[in-house]
């Protein structure tokens, strides 16, 4: 398949599935989900392939959800989804909660590999992969999200301090919270993921895979992914008080959304005062 908003490349026993906006700052169209979500499927299946990686073209690991590229604008007049709040629920699942649940769950050790911003949902597609590499210039921005794993992936007070103020949260921070496994200097990220995936790749893949499963499942016996989808229900209502309710009357979404905007001024005023 010739993909048009990601990358697909293998190297011996690694998959890379790199998305490819760096135009937009990888804001995740829905081109560019179905087209990852066909590549980790085709190396999911390919029994060649041990460790897959996720990365990005550019400065930006991902800016979040595409809210209005002309790209993203006439893809969706020509393959609409139904209107109103139906449509708006069959549009959020499918590219946001089914995917990054099924990425979560592929067979193979999976690793983002993050430089740059990391906002909203950007921080749901890293969140869904084994590990995380970060580049000493990455910043990460939680939210309540489709995929809202955050309270899984940070400690609980830490994941609603961070939620409560909208903030950015360094590679440094992110690294003692546990949510990235190493940081690297940004020169070197490609190559610290790719070390590190060939390390992982020679192991039996047998055991990576029953390793892998055992503790996905041992964190679903604790709720994960029932969380996970419940908090889908509480994104979708939040959404009909706020942004989805703009669009529903025909006002479209912002050029930002608010809690970036928030956070990037924030950010803003303690960088002044350190």
């Amino acid at each position: 398949m010739k993909y048009q908003a990601i990358i697909y490349e293998r190297h011996g026993a690694v998959a890379r599935v790199i998305a490819n906006r760096p135009r937009y700052r990888n804001a995740q169209s829905r081109l560019m989900i179905e087209e990852m979500d066909h590549a980790f499927a085709a190396a999911n299946a390919d029994q060649d392939v041990r460790v897959i990686i996720l990365g990005a073209a550019g400065d930006t690991f991902s800016s979040g959800h595409d809210i209005g590229t002309p790209e993203e604008k006439e893809d969706m007049r020509r393959r609409p989804f139904p209107k109103g709040v139906r449509g708006e629920y069959a549009l959020s699942r499918y590219l946001f909660l089914d995917a990054t649940l099924r990425w979560r769950n592929l067979d193979k050790p999976t690793i983002a590999q993050v430089q740059g911003m990391c906002i909203f949902g950007g921080w749901m597609f890293a969140a869904a992969m084994d590990l995380i590499v970060a580049a000493d210039d990455a910043t990460f921005l939680p939210a309540l999200m489709q995929y809202f794993s955050i309270p899984w992936d940070l400690p609980l007070r830490k994941a609603k301090e961070a939620v409560f103020r909208g903030r950015f949260i360094d590679a440094e921070e992110a690294h003692r919270l546990g949510f990235v496994n190493h940081v690297v200097p940004r020169e070197r990220l490609e190559e610290e993921t790719m070390a590190l995936a060939n390390e992982i790749a020679e192991n039996d893949p047998f055991t990576l895979r029953m390793a892998k499963l055992a503790m996905n499942s041992a964190q679903d016996e604790m709720g994960f992914t029932n969380s996970i989808r419940n908090a889908h229900s509480q994104y979708m209502v939040h959404g009909l008080d706020s942004y989805t309710k703009d669009k529903l009357e025909g006002r479209g979404f912002p050029k930002v959304m608010p809690g970036v905007a928030h956070a990037l001024k924030t950010r803003g005023k303690r960088a002044g005062q350190s």
